[in-house]
């Protein structure tokens, strides 16, 4: 059965993108402006194109040469979350401040692919304030390029959809004009720390996400890498088996991927002093060590919105990771990403700092997935399971520097201070690295 033609535009390491392939998409092409955000797409989605580039002046031609679209080939959706960087100074006729080109151009692109549905989303506070009329000009904008916007709009937690997280997001669907409008989905959980009564399975905790792990400061190696293979896993949630793919419904309707199940990745540790390690182990569940500000986990509860911080340009700030619920340090990146709903085999960059960004970027993939479920309803597809798997991409897609990125894709490195100053640390750990890396390659497509 053929399967509808998705295109990710702000693509990040693929939240989006992965929840639309659980959908029942095939993402045929990504366009991701940072190298190493761009690099880790690649690793994780190696059949789907990536335009490690700004949309700006980006043809819809040149996206549908990168994705092998055929021309009776139609693109079904485009997807995406531009940043705005214009809120500040929202008014009248904030469409066309420059600092907000990045949304105009996500509406030409959707425009210019003719794309029969689009997803837009963003901040919640896009519709609050003076920042509403901002929306409502976006609104405008789609009506004009000839699309039809589901409103009103609507802000959901991702807690309403499995995910051990509050995180809220502004969401926003249209079809083009004579086709069925894709509803918005309905929430599927409620939150685990939801006090009021209610109809709904309670969701996944943070203790459900995190539980079978292994402890990651148990294992030497990964002072000095982010993976270390053979471990051994407790007996997991219901979550926690999805998140290992442990049956194959775990897949929902996308690729299964060849991986080694039996490492653990995405787990490099945090040199913890022992008068931080003090304060950890003193800070109660569900609150905030007073030096540091980190948050500490509730066992039953959910995790607080774990967010990016800046990028390189600007300072190189990682917002704090918060503090595991049961050990004295802060959750490494694969327990974010199990925190976010991205599965095991999904992989990030190697360093704590870029693949926590990669996270906070990211929007949680089972709540992608609810998403993209209503526009393939809206689409009128019953989806199925690809009968095949894939294989991983290059491990060596994780390891890079930005410029190291930047030369595999083929693009002009953006200046970065932070990558600058990690260059020659990152090149000497290569150096040590090299044999690693082939083994991981024969793991990753075992």
């Amino acid at each position: 059965m053929v399967r509808p033609i998705g295109i990710d535009l702000f693509s990040g390491a693929g939240g989006l993108s992965l929840g639309f392939e659980q959908a029942g998409f095939d993402v045929r092409a990504a366009v991701e402006i940072d190298p190493i955000h761009a690099a880790t797409h690649k690793f994780n989605f190696p059949d789907c194109a990536v335009l490690a580039r700004s949309v700006v002046g980006l043809s819809a031609q040149e996206i549908r040469d990168a994705a092998g679209l055929l021309p009776d080939e139609k693109v079904d959706v485009v997807f995406g979350g531009p940043p705005c960087q214009g809120f500040s100074m929202i008014g009248h006729r904030s469409m066309e401040d420059p600092r907000n080109r990045l949304v105009h151009e996500f509406v030409r692109i959707v425009a210019e692919l003719d794309a029969s549905y689009f997803v837009f989303e963003n901040v919640k506070g896009l519709t609050v304030g003076r920042h509403r009329a901002f929306l409502e000009e976006l609104v405008v904008a789609f009506e004009k390029a000839g699309y039809q916007v589901r409103t009103p709009w609507q802000v959901f937690d991702a807690a309403q959809f499995g995910v051990p997280q509050h995180r809220q997001r502004l969401i926003l669907v249209g079809a083009k004009r004579g086709l069925a409008v894709p509803k918005y989905p309905m929430a599927l959980t409620a939150p685990a720390d939801a006090k009021a009564p209610t109809d709904l399975p309670k969701g996944p905790s943070a203790r459900d996400a995190l539980a079978d792990l292994p402890d990651a400061d148990k294992f030497g190696k990964l002072a000095h890498t982010d993976i270390v293979a053979n471990v051994t896993y407790g007996k997991p949630s219901a979550y926690a088996s999805e998140m290992r793919c442990l049956n194959n419904d775990s897949w929902h309707f996308g690729y299964p991927r060849n991986w080694p199940s039996g490492s653990l990745t995405s787990s490099w540790q945090t040199d913890h002093t022992e008068i931080s390690r003090m304060r950890f182990a003193e800070t109660k569940s569900g609150e905030n060590e007073p030096i540091s500000r980190f948050y500490k986990l509730s066992v039953d509860g959910l995790s607080n919105t774990l967010r990016a911080g800046t990028d390189g340009a600007r300072g190189a700030f990682t917002s704090p990771r918060p503090i595991h619920y049961k050990y004295n340090r802060c959750v490494t990146v694969r327990e974010m990403a199990r925190l976010h709903g991205f599965p095991d085999w999904f992989r990030l960059h190697s360093t704590k700092w870029h693949g926590a960004r990669q996270i906070g970027n990211a929007v949680p993939p089972p709540f992608a997935r609810a998403i993209a479920s209503k526009i393939i309803s809206a689409i009128g597809v019953t989806p199925s399971r690809p009968a095949h798997a894939i294989n991983l991409g290059d491990p060596a897609l994780l390891y890079m520097t930005l410029s190291e990125a930047a030369a595999k894709l083929g693009v002009e490195a953006p200046n970065s201070r932070r990558d600058q100053r990690s260059g020659t640390k990152k090149r000497k750990q290569h150096e040590t690295e090299a044999a690693r890396l082939a083994a991981l390659t024969a793991l990753s497509n075992g």
